[in-house]
This record gives structure tokens, sequence and C-alpha cells, in this order.
């Protein structure tokens, strides 16, 4: 009888022993680390509207236009509209809507409103789609090939609206004035390159309804007894009268440079001016500044009689001449 006692007795023991209770101790439960998985819902997928009133900011809609309308997840809803004279569109359920004058965005939110307002929807998500721009064309004046409205859809460039008038003339400036459909009072000037070049900065975009204005450079003439006879870009505000015929590559051996003379348009007509050539090549004589469309005639030595050439007969010689650009 005794024996079950001691063994009892000895268990107690062996359980109140630290190395027992280690051993005996039931681990805690290990969580796993990071964040608790939670239940998501399935996010709607980024609809075409975002995008199109994206892409399509500051594109004004017009009489005529031709556009796509669409709501997400409602494909009886996509409807191809015409926008009438009055500036109207008609739509399922809502009825007219006046969008002529307005963003495709602003004319988004329009019919998203309206179509919420009428509980027609619960948040519905609109697209609008310029299909055909009707009278919004690009506008490309000034010193270009063949200026004109051209129907440039969609996103274009400056490069592109200068390309669909066939490039810039020999006259053209470096400047290019924008004016934007958008933002009438607000115009938007561009540098060209001296070599009028378009770089990927001054490549801006341009949309149906902009002008585009190709500033016309000032040009001067060298004409008479010279290397080159011809019309030069004034590439910079100043150039003088040798410059000039430095440009024309001189003078020739038989030109007579004491009557050599400058023809200037004033609003009284034609000017003639005396130039002293052999006492400006002296330093004698201050170089004269040219004003754009001035012309420099150096007559030939045996050639007096030349001198009582009419000045429109100098014009003439000069407006025919070619013209260079000094790069």
């Amino acid at each position: 009888m005794r024996l079950p006692s001691v063994l009892a007795l000895t268990l107690v023991l062996l359980i109140g022993s630290p190395v027992m209770r280690a051993q005996l101790t039931v681990p805690p439960y290990d969580a796993p680390r990071g964040p608790v998985p939670v239940a998501t819902t399935a996010q709607e997928p980024k609809t075409p509207a975002s995008d199109v009133s994206q892409n399509s900011e500051g594109l004004i809609i017009g009489n005529g236009d031709l556009l796509a309308v669409s709501v997400y997840a409602a494909p009886d809803f996509t409807k191809e509209v015409r926008v009438a004279d009055s500036g109207d569109i008609t739509l399922p359920f809502i009825g007219s809507v006046h969008v002529a004058g307005l963003t495709v965005e602003q004319a988004e939110k329009l019919v998203q409103k309206q179509l919420a307002d009428g509980h027609y929807f619960t948040r519905p998500q609109v697209s609008i789609f310029e299909k055909e721009y009707a009278t919004q064309g690009i506008s490309v004046l000034g010193e270009v090939q063949k200026p004109g409205t051209y129907p440039l859809l969609g996103n274009h460039a400056l490069f592109d609206a200068v390309s669909a008038a066939g490039g810039l003339t020999p006259k053209a400036g470096n400047t290019i004035t924008i004016t934007h459909h958008s933002d009438p009072k607000g115009e938007q000037t561009v540098v060209l390159a001296p070599n009028q070049s378009f770089t990927p900065a001054n490549n801006v975009p341009v949309f149906p309804g902009d002008t585009v204005l190709v500033s016309k450079a000032g040009i001067v003439y060298v004409v008479g007894d010279v290397h080159m006879p011809s019309g030069f870009v004034m590439e910079n505000a100043r150039l003088t009268v040798l410059q000039a015929i430095a440009m024309a590559q001189g003078a020739n051996t038989t030109a007579k440079l004491d009557k050599a003379v400058l023809i200037r348009k004033t609003p009284a007509g034609p000017q003639q001016i005396p130039l002293a050539l052999p006492k400006i090549l002296s330093a004698k004589a201050p170089d004269i500044s040219l004003q754009p469309e001035d012309i420099v005639f150096i007559p030939r030595s045996e050639g007096k009689a030349a001198l009582r050439r009419s000045l429109e007969a100098m014009v003439q010689a000069a407006t025919g001449a070619a013209i260079y650009r000094p790069y």
C-alpha cells in the first residue's frame, strides 16, 4: 500500500521541478507576422472615359462635329451623334444636351451629371470621343508655301501643321505665334533655331481650331555690280551696309563705289540715300545700319547712266533676286 503513495510523491516532486515545468509547458501560439489579410473587393477597371478626357483636354466641341458617346458597362447606350447647328446633341433618357463650346472633358461631366440626376445610372462613367471635326481645322498663315486651314484631327505637333502647309518659305522668320482656340488671349511664341529646325522643345502640340502664324524675316537686297546680287535674311536685328555687301561676296573690280546708293521705303515712297563707300571702307564715315526691305545698289564704273534708271527699276531688280540665309 505504500508503493502508490511513494509513486505519487515522486510524481509531485518531478512536476514541481523547473526542468519538468519547461517540458510540460505548452508553447504559446506564434501568430503570423505582417498585416492580417483583409478581404478585398474587385475594383472597377479604368474606363476609356478617363483616358479620352485626358488626351482630349482643351479640344473644343463645335457644330457639326461627330461624337461617340458611351457609358461604361452599358453597351446599349453607346451612340454616335452629330452636333446640331444649335450646338446640341440628343442622347437616350436625357434628351438634348448643349455641348458646343465645351471641351470633351466638360461635356463628359455634363452628361454624367444629367444621367445621375435623373437616376438613370448610379455613378455613371461617361466617355466622349471626337470622331470627326467638321469645322475646326488648324489655320497655318504667314510665310509658308501654302497658307490655309488644314483638317488635322487628333493630337498633332507644330511640325505637322507647318508640313501640311508645304513648309516654310525662304522669307520666313524664326518666330512662330500660336493662338489656341481654347485660350484666344494667350498666345504662345515659338522661336526656332537659326537654321529653322524644329527641336523637341519647340515642336509644341497644336489642336483643331488653333492658328499658326509664321513671321516674315527682315530682308535686305544687294544688287548691281557685286559678285552675287541677291536678297539676304536679317538673322540679327542689326545689319550694316558693309556686312550686306560682304554677304554678296563683295563688289566687282568694275564697281563704282563712290556712286553707290541706298534705296529705302518710306511712307512718302522710295527714298534714295547716297553711300560714300570709299569713306566707309576707310573708317572715315560711319557704317550705316540697314532696315528690312532696304536695297543697296552699286553701279558699274562705265555705267553712269545706270544712276539715271528709275527707282522702280531698281526695286524690280531687287524683288527678282534670290533669297539667301546667312548660315
